[in-house]
């Protein structure tokens, strides 16, 4: 994919953040809980690049994505505090799955997860499109 401007480049890491959000879904669909969480936490995290890319801050790191969403939403009190804990519930939640052993989710702590994002995603979409 060619992305020829910065609005091009909104759009298609929001999309990214869409798409995670639909794949997490399938995931849950079949029981993969800790793929589940992983797809959570990047459709949060995509949505998260594609607003502050709006804003022309540009990072390069998860924990940079997480520092600045909050400094420059959490902490203005743009966006409300709980989006800025539950991304970085789901970062802890996905290092922990993906890299920790014995961690080993399940529907209890991955349903309650879904409305949350998919909250969090709008959030974003609705500040994007101002």
């Amino acid at each position: 994919m060619t992305i020829s401007n910065k609005s091009e480049y909104i759009q298609y890491r929001f999309k990214r953040a869409q798409e995670s959000f639909e794949e997490a879904l399938i995931m849950i669909q079949n029981c993969k809980w800790n793929t589940a969480i992983s797809r959570l936490y990047y459709s949060c995290y995509y949505a998260s690049i594609a607003l502050l890319l709006k804003r022309d801050i540009e990072v390069r790191s998860h924990s940079g994505v997480r520092t600045k969403f909050s400094d420059t939403f959490i902490k203005t009190g743009e966006i409300d505090v709980k989006y800025g804990k539950l991304l970085s519930h789901l970062a802890d939640y996905r290092q922990k799955g993906d890299y920790g052993d014995l961690y080993d989710y399940d529907d209890k702590i991955v349903l309650p997860l879904v409305d949350q994002v998919k909250e969090f995603i709008s959030t974003i979409q609705t500040l994007i499109e101002k």
